[in-house]
């Protein structure tokens, strides 16, 4: 049989348990259809790169699967009715990947660090560099104030 990454994204004001139960849901779906689910990841509340649906976040889940295409035509279809996911995407692949994915990856080395980006500005590069003297700024005073003053 193909196998297949299928990843969806179910709103954020849902449970974990709650997550669990549409993952569970899924499986179900692909056993019922001839297929098995190899492995489930959850990757947890993520942030999403612009606004889905009114949410800002989302928990990601991660299914690989081994099933045909009959299921995981029937496993979208299902989704895709589903209100708590916001977005899903399968894939096909050659082999599925063994041990954790490179999400799970990422952020165990994020948590190994400590959560820190490098520097001392947030993250971005420089770290906390010394400006130096700027020397005379003159009169900072916005220019509807030193209209008013009479110095303009």
């Amino acid at each position: 049989m193909p196998l297949y990454e299928h990843v969806f994204l179910a709103r954020q004001d849902l449970a974990q348990a709650q997550v669990d139960a549409l993952a569970e849901n899924a499986t179900k779906i692909l056993t019922d259809n001839g297929g098995s689910v190899v492995k489930t990841e959850t990757w947890g509340l993520r942030g999403l790169a612009y606004r889905m649906a009114k949410n800002r976040k989302a928990h990601y889940v991660l299914l690989n699967v081994d099933a045909p295409p009959a299921a995981v035509a029937e496993l979208e279809r299902q989704t895709g009715i589903n209100e708590d996911i916001i977005r899903y995407m399968t894939i096909r692949v050659d082999a599925h990947e063994t041990g954790p994915s490179a999400m799970m990856r990422r952020s165990d080395r994020d948590r190994e660090r400590g959560g820190d980006r490098g520097g001392d500005r947030g993250g971005r590069p420089g770290g906390d560099r010394d400006r130096g003297d700027r020397g005379d700024r003159g009169d900072r005073a916005p220019r509807f104030a030193r209209e008013e003053m009479g110095e303009l």
